[in-house]
């Protein structure tokens, strides 16, 4: 039986090139977003208030982002999955902390979910198109 094994982490460095990337991006689209990076447990290692981003929408990029490595899916994705048993989608999004639609993509390398990147404050398509671009500067690829 094994016993251990190990496991990758966010640097500081990559989380914060994942949210100058995503509120960089939303600069360009003409939006204000607000980008979380957070570990596998959910606990935030870098945020950024994009210049005018809605304040509230801060604790839904986190949230997006814990959800996203939680699920070890993209929000949107476990909404569609979700849609068809309605009673199961209602438990699931009424509890804290879960954010079940597009802006939070699950960060993974080789196969281990080891954290989650979360947008928030433009449309959810503008969201997640920000969340990507956050992967990318961090040297990945959403999937």
């Amino acid at each position: 039986m094994e016993t251990s094994r190990p496991t990758r982490r966010i640097t500081a460095e990559a989380a914060h090139a994942g949210v100058a990337a995503a509120c960089d991006t939303a600069r360009a689209l003409g939006v204000a977003v607000n980008a979380s990076v957070v570990d596998a447990g959910g606990h935030q290692i870098a945020f950024l208030r994009g210049d005018g981003a809605f304040l509230h929408s801060g604790k839904i990029a986190r949230d997006k982002a814990a959800t996203a490595a939680g699920f070890g899916a993209p929000t949107g994705a476990l909404y569609h999955a979700l849609s068809g048993e309605p009673a199961v989608l209602t438990g699931i999004a009424g509890q804290p902390g879960v954010a079940l639609f597009q802006g939070g993509l699950p960060i993974a390398v080789d196969g281990e979910v080891i954290g989650g990147i979360g947008v928030s404050g433009a449309s959810a398509e503008q969201d997640e198109i920000c969340a990507a671009a956050g992967l990318r500067a961090m040297g990945l690829a959403e999937g």
